[in-house]
C-alpha cells in the first residue's frame, strides 16, 4: 500500500489540499491519501510539529508524511525529506520535523535527511509561494513510488530545530506550557502523569489567574460546566470544562506559560 498523509495550515476553502492531491495522484495514481489535518493555525510551526508527533506513530511502516506549515516559503529555507525509522517525512526546514526527529533519535532509529535539491523530482515550474504543490507533493509521490531518498537530494545533518517548551520544578509543583488546544477547547500542557501522580486536586496558575481543579479520569466524572484536570489521549495533563471550553473560560493561547501546584484537600 502506498500511503501518503497530508498535514497543512491551508484550510479547505481555497482548494490547496485538493491541488496537492491532484499532483500526488498524477505521479502515483494508486496512492492512498490520508488528511491528518489542514486546520493548523496559520504559520504556527510548533503546532504543526506537535500534530505530527501526536499522529504519525499510528501509521504503518513505509508511510510518507507531507507536512506544510511554511511561513518561510520562497526564502532561503531548504526543503527536506527524511527517513525516520520506517517512515518518511517531506517538509520545510523550519523546525517542523523537530519532535518526530527527537523521538526517532531517542529510540535509536535510523535517521537519514536530505536537502531536496534535485529539481527533476519537482514540478517543471516552481512558484515562490506554493512549494506544497510544486516540491513537497511531487517528492512525496516519488517516495511512495519507491524512488530512493538518496536520489532526491544531498545528505545533510545541520537543520533547524524548534526550541521546545520544557517542564521545570517549582515548590510543590511544576512550570510548563500550553502545547495544544483542541476544537472542544481542552487545554493540553506538556506535563504528564508522573508530574501529578497521587494528586486529587491541583491549582493551575496562568495569565495572572489561579484555578482550583479536581483531577479526574474521565469527563463523565465531572458535572456540566465544571473545570477539571485529566490526562488526555496523548498522555498529557489537560485542563477541561465538562461540556464546555476551558480555552474560552481561561482566555488561553498556545504557548502560554502555566504553573501547576498540588492543592490542599
Amino acid at each position: 500500500m502506498k500511503l501518503i498523509t497530508l498535514t497543512t495550515d491551508f484550510g479547505t476553502r481555497d482548494g490547496y489540499p485538493g491541488i496537492m492531491k491532484g499532483v500526488i495522484l498524477s505521479i502515483c495514481p494508486d496512492a492512498q491519501i490520508v488528511d491528518i489535518t489542514h486546520e493548523i493555525t496559520p504559520q504556527q510551526v510548533l503546532e504543526g510539529a506537535l500534530t505530527l508527533a501526536r499522529s504519525t506513530p499510528y501509521f504503518s511502516p513505509g508511510a510518507v508524511h507531507i507536512a506544510v506549515v511554511d511561513p518561510g516559503v520562497g526564502t532561503e529555507r531548504r526543503p527536506l525529506a527524511a527517513r525516520l525509522g520506517e517512515q518518511y517525512f517531506v517538509l520545510p526546514d523550519n523546525g517542523l520535523i523537530s519532535l518526530v526527529l527527537a523521538e526517532a533519535e531517542a529510540q535509536n532509529q535510523q535517521v537519514e535527511i536530505v536537502h531536496l535539491n534535485r529539481p527533476q523530482y519537482w514540478l517543471p515550474k516552481v512558484s515562490n509561494v506554493f512549494h506544497g504543490r510544486d516540491i513537497f507533493a511531487p517528492v512525496g509521490a516519488h517516495l511512495a513510488n519507491g524512488i530512493p531518498l538518496s536520489d532526491l537530494g544531498s545528505l545533510i545533518h545541520n537543520l533547524q530545530r524548534l526550541k521546545l517548551p520544557t517542564v521545570q520544578p517549582l515548590p510543590g509543583g511544576w512550570r510548563g506550557a500550553v502545547i495544544h488546544i483542541d476544537r472542544f477547547g481542552n487545554v493540553a500542557t506538556n506535563l504528564q502523569a508522573e508530574h501529578v501522580q497521587g494528586w486529587s486536586t491541583l491549582e493551575a496558575r496562568l495569565l495572572g489567574q489561579a484555578y482550583r481543579l479536581p483531577v479526574m479520569r474521565t469527563f463523565g466524572q465531572g458535572n456540566p460546566g465544571e473545570l477539571i484536570a485529566l490526562m488526555d489521549s496523548s498522555g498529557y495533563l489537560a485542563l477541561c470544562v465538562v461540556n464546555g471550553s476551558a480555552a474560552a473560560r481561561m482566555n488561553v493561547c498556545l504557548g502560554d506559560a502555566i504553573e501547576i501546584v498540588r492543592a490542599s484537600e
